[in-house]
């Protein structure tokens, strides 16, 4: 006969204690952080299991601000205004969008920390950073893909107003202590590489500049995606509230006087 434990071992987990009259997460009481801990900490605490600093957290801060909405051409903001206008609620449109959030849109920041990952390494193996830069470049278009990912954007040319402002604030974190500042100079290398390659400026793009936040606060490349869902989220909730307002039914992705290219047999003429 089971005495339990089973049933109790089933799901194990170090982030929430919760009884009756009790929530505990990572061992402090649900009260004393209401009131007292930012939603930024929160996701640390809750993702890292320890509080960061107040210049962490405003750090972090920064970076999920950057990359909450690029408006209806973003595939992921589309989605969710499609999905009201098919009669999904709020959340139904949050889970259309934030589902699109793959490799392709939405993973290039994920990518980018790994490979600022990749480079990191190389320097502390003896390598400088001009050499390790084209060298981790030429392995990720060999073994990945032949984009790089955090660089390049069909809008912004030749700069993405938020990567520059961002850079800024991580260099004034590294002058504070707060981070090492070796990833700026990661994707700024990165960026180098790319314009001299290409013979045109490069611009380093949302992912790549939150790359950088990232992996200079510790965040593995994994929770960089998840970051970025986070942030995206407050976009998409924004655009399908607003769709909502405005109404509309089955509204797909061009007006209905617009039709696709066919290309099978017998077209219409």
């Amino acid at each position: 006969m089971s005495d339990g434990t089973d049933v109790a071992d089933w799901w194990r987990t170090a982030i929430i204690d919760m009884a009756p009259g009790q929530v505990r997460l990572r061992g402090h009481p649900i009260e004393e952080l209401i009131g007292t801990v930012s939603f930024p900490r929160m996701i640390w605490l809750m993702t890292r299991g320890d509080l960061p600093s107040d210049d962490q957290a405003r750090l972090l801060e920064c970076a999920l601000v950057a990359a909450v909405d690029h408006g209806p051409q973003a595939p992921s903001i589309a989605a969710a205004r499609m999905a009201v206008t098919c009669g999904l609620g709020l959340n139904g449109a949050m889970a259309s969008a934030v589902n699109m959030l793959d490799d392709v849109h939405g993973g290039a920041g994920e990518q980018a920390v790994e490979l600022y990952g990749w480079i990191d390494k190389a320097v502390r193996d003896g390598a400088t950073l001009e050499e390790a830069s084209p060298r981790m470049i030429d392995r990720w278009q060999a073994e990945r893909t032949t984009f790089v990912p955090g660089f390049g954007h069909r809008f912004h040319k030749p700069v993405d107003p938020r990567a520059p402002r961002l850079l800024g604030l991580v260099d004034e974190a590294a002058v504070e202590g707060t981070v090492s500042g070796r990833f700026a100079a990661i994707g700024r290398a990165v960026q180098r590489t790319l314009n001299a390659r290409k013979k045109k400026p490069v611009p380093m793009n949302i992912d790549g500049a939150t790359a950088v936040v990232y992996a200079e606060l510790g965040f593995p490349p994994p929770l960089a995606r998840g970051l970025f869902c986070l942030s995206r989220s407050v976009g998409v909730l924004a655009h399908a509230w607003e769709q909502m307002q405005q109404g509309g039914r089955n509204k797909g992705p061009t007006p209905p006087r617009y039709r696709w290219t066919y290309e099978g047999p017998n077209p219409i003429t």
